[in-house]
C-alpha cells in the first residue's frame, strides 16, 4: 500500500489534527478479527455489526469517547477440566477501534446469536440543517438614493 506523507499540511494547517491522524491509521494495516459489517440503516441511523461468536456480554466492552468508538472483548478463563480436541471458535482477546464523525452517537448495543449490534446515530445540529427560503412576491426593495 502507498504511504502517504502530510507533513508539508502540517506546516500550513491549523485545527486539522484529527483528520491527519484517522489518515495515518487508515495506512496502518488493520486487523481482520473479529469480522464486522457496517451499515446504514436510514439517512442518520448507522449499526456496526460484530462477529464476537464464544463471548458473553460479560466478556465484551464498549466505550465511546472522543469521537472513537472501542470495542474490546477479552475471554474469562475457560473450565481447565474441559478436553478440547480441537478449537476451531476463535476466542482470543480482541479489541477493535472506529473513528466517529461529528455530531455521531452510539444508541445502543445488544448482543444476539453471537452478534454484537452497535446502533448509531448522527444529530445534525439545527444549524447546520438544510433549512427552506421563502421566496417573496411583489417588487424588490427600491434603494433610496441621495440626490446631489
Amino acid at each position: 500500500m502507498r504511504h502517504f506523507d502530510f507533513t508539508p499540511l502540517h506546516r500550513s494547517t491549523i485545527g486539522f489534527d484529527r483528520l491527519f491522524s484517522m489518515l495515518d491509521s487508515a495506512n496502518a494495516e488493520t486487523p481482520s478479527y473479529p469480522p464486522y459489517n457496517i451499515e446504514r440503516t436510514d439517512e442518520n441511523n448507522y449499526r456496526i455489526t460484530m462477529a464476537v461468536a464464544g463471548f458473553a456480554e460479560t466478556d465484551l466492552s464498549v466505550e465511546a469517547k472522543e469521537h472513537v468508538l472501542t470495542i474490546k472483548g477479552e475471554k474469562k478463563d475457560e473450565d481447565e477440566t474441559r478436553d478440547i480436541l480441537y478449537r476451531g471458535i476463535a476466542s482470543r482477546a480482541f479489541e477493535r477501534r472506529f473513528q466517529l464523525a461529528e455530531h455521531v452517537r452510539v444508541e445502543g448495543a445488544h448482543l444476539e446469536n453471537g452478534l454484537l449490534h452497535i446502533d448509531l446515530v448522527r444529530e445534525l445540529p439545527e444549524a447546520m440543517k438544510p433549512r427552506k427560503i421563502e421566496i417573496g412576491s411583489g417588487s424588490p426593495k427600491q434603494i433610496e438614493t441621495k440626490a446631489h
